[in-house]
């Protein structure tokens, strides 16, 4: 498994009337939580994409528990938990300043040649790096 930990302020932008993070705002801050669990394992997103593959998201789920509010401090943990073949598949949690779970979700990617546009398997040089981090 590999796990990631990365926080994140709410804006007052990506807030309703209400000051609750509005529900589109969520994909944005996995985004933000998957490129930081790449960093923290040897690579960045851009350098993926320079490889020439690309990670389109084939599927999203999410569980609102509680909202997150206005200038809180969240923090997301990020989880790998399989070996990818030719998906990836991300679960991640959301805590708020009382550690206290505010949000479940998951996303699943999958590799695409970006030259020839099909799926592939996950490439040599991004498995490396996985394995390479991956904790029992």
């Amino acid at each position: 498994m590999i796990h990631t930990t990365h926080s994140i302020r709410v804006r007052y932008a990506e807030t309703d009337p209400m000051k609750y993070v509005y529900y589109g705002n969520y994909a944005t801050y996995f985004e933000v939580a998957r490129v930081e669990l790449f960093r923290s394992i040897g690579i960045s997103y851009d350098e993926i994409e320079n490889q020439g593959i690309w990670l389109p998201v084939s599927d999203y789920k999410i569980k609102y528990i509680r909202p997150a509010l206005y200038d809180q401090k969240l923090e997301i943990h990020t989880y790998v938990k399989k070996i990818p073949g030719v998906r990836l598949e991300f679960e991640y949690e959301i805590y708020n300043e009382e550690h206290i779970k505010i949000t479940e979700a998951s996303t699943t990617l999958f590799f695409l040649d970006a030259k020839s546009n099909k799926v592939i398997k996950c490439p040599d040089f991004l498995m490396e790096l996985i394995e390479k981090n991956w904790k029992k």
